[in-house]
């Protein structure tokens, strides 16, 4: 096997324990290459590269005998989480962005369904027709952050 697809096995391993746990593991390295057929080492590689808290978890480690390593899934505060979105979003955004953009909203559960359902009717290239097609981007990011803030009080 090649380091990239058991890096994708290791990775897929301990996403699955963590979706069945409480958003917090604690393995035992060599006992996790063991139950994989891998070595040690390259569990650390994918900890350390893909279990960071830029991608939202919290590692600590144990070493020794009974050592372990802990994996903890940072549960972002809603309120931090949509202002990094509407951040992110700029003066300008287009359709398909948006669209993805309140998918994932609705997905982690900052926005309801219908909440979601909302703001894209008043986003689309449709509906916004009337307005010069060189604005419509600046308009839409505008109107997408608008509901997103309101959406916080």
């Amino acid at each position: 096997m090649d380091k990239m697809n058991i890096s994708d096995i290791i990775t897929q391993a301990l996403l699955d324990t963590l979706d069945r746990s409480d958003g917090s593991i604690q393995i035992q390295r060599n006992e996790l290459a063991s139950r994989i057929g891998c070595v040690p080492s390259q569990i650390n590689y994918v900890i350390t590269s893909r279990f960071t808290p830029e991608h939202g978890y919290i590692v600590e480690s144990k070493r020794g005998g009974g050592g372990y390593i802990r994996i903890v899934k940072i549960k972002p505060e809603p309120y931090n989480m949509v202002m990094h979105v509407v951040n992110s979003i700029g003066s300008s955004i287009d359709e398909h962005s948006s669209r993805i953009i309140l998918q994932n909203l609705c997905c982690d559960k900052l926005l309801t369904e219908k909440e979601g359902k909302i703001i894209l009717s008043a986003i689309t290239n449709h509906v916004l027709k009337q307005v010069p097609a060189e604005s419509r981007n600046q308009v839409r990011a505008a109107i997408i952050k608008s509901a997103l803030l309101n959406s916080l009080e």
